[in-house]
């Protein structure tokens, strides 16, 4: 089973080199799919570096890819992008910004090796350490990921996790329209529409604050919401 890691890339030169690393070390046959979205920081200089080079030297697979935006179109484009270019069996969403361990890769994929699950998420609440700080994040969250399962008649537990693992033939079936945050909740009621299992494992978290370079505000709760309305009653 071939797993495709998608990256969504903005203004992550601090970290994203660190991430690359930790990806290419998880002991599983894969493809890296970077999508730089029009960074201004130097982060998009380094991924033309890996482009011209075709891929990290050692390579010699070219496992690893790279697309760039022109201008900023937001996440939810990026991961757009980067599923239109997907040749594995298996999708996982990942950040540049070292908040989620590669490590956890093996027990996000054993569900759908199993052949229990076409989609898993992998939840920061489920018992495996995380940074405990920004109560009021975790508060929207949990209140998002609530309204979430009402329409979705799932029972989730972190709807807004970044891990979202899915069998790559539901990639070209899943019609995204979702620019920036609201990609989350859209892609959820849309793999949900599709009748899809899903399945929940815990997974490791290490977050940021503001301070830090964290990117989502209370305002994009408010995209959040709408998009759960949106994709679950009018737009299907």
């Amino acid at each position: 089973m071939k797993l495709s890691v998608v990256i969504p890339l903005y203004n992550e030169s601090l970290f994203f080199p660190q991430l690359l690393e930790q990806v290419r070390a998880v002991p599983i046959e894969k493809e890296i799919i970077v999508v730089d979205d029009c960074s201004t920081d130097g982060t998009r200089e380094f991924a033309r570096q890996l482009q011209a080079g075709g891929g990290w030297p050692g390579d010699p697979l070219n496992t690893l890819r790279v697309f760039f935006h022109e201008r900023n179109q937001g996440k939810g484009a990026a991961i757009r992008t980067g599923l239109r270019e997907v040749r594995g069996d298996v999708v996982i969403v990942q950040d540049a910004d070292l908040e989620y361990d590669p490590k956890d890769y093996p027990a996000l994929l054993a569900p759908i090796e199993a052949g229990r699950a076409d989609v898993v998420y992998g939840s920061r609440f489920l018992g495996a350490p995380h940074r405990t700080h920004m109560f009021w994040h975790f508060a929207a969250n949990r209140f998002l990921t609530l309204v979430s399962n009402i329409f979705t008649n799932l029972n989730l537990t972190d709807m807004e996790t970044c891990y979202k693992v899915f069998k790559a033939e539901y990639a070209p079936k899943i019609k995204l329209r979702s620019d920036r945050f609201g990609f989350d909740p859209e892609i959820t009621a849309r793999l949900a529409h599709l009748k899809c299992r899903f399945y929940e494992v815990p997974i490791a978290y290490y977050g940021r604050d503001y301070a830090e370079g964290k990117k989502i505000t209370w305002k994009d709760g408010f995209v959040v919401l709408h998009a759960i309305l949106r994709y679950n009653l009018w737009d299907r």
